[in-house]
């Protein structure tokens, strides 16, 4: 869904999230506990939300939320951004994306 990839592409790093989920809630914590500030869009409080969660489940998403994007470009959910963090990319990609300053 071109929507889907319009806000994903409006900052460094943007979270399509639940806000009862805690699954999304651990996510966007992560990142902002890095230092990072994502544009987070809260799926069940917009608009339309669930035409967009149902884009990104079209994209392979399962489950859908959260949905994790870097630089425009879908990095994945829960388990793929744990383990992009073990493996110590996380850091970098956000940095590369200049949603990190340090």
């Amino acid at each position: 869904m071109e929507r889907v990839a319009k806000m994903a592409s409006e900052r460094p790093v943007v979270i399509f999230s639940k806000s009862t989920c805690c699954m999304c809630h651990t996510i966007k914590t992560l990142i902002v506990d890095f230092g990072a500030n994502p544009t987070v869009h809260e799926l069940d409080e917009i608009p339309r939300g669930r035409e967009i969660e149902q884009a990104l489940l079209s994209r392979g998403l399962n489950p859908t939320l959260p949905a994790v994007f870097i630089s425009g470009e879908l990095v994945g959910g829960a388990n793929e951004v744990m383990s992009l963090h073990l493996r110590r990319s996380l850091i970098p990609m956000l940095k590369n994306a200049g949603a990190l300053w340090v």
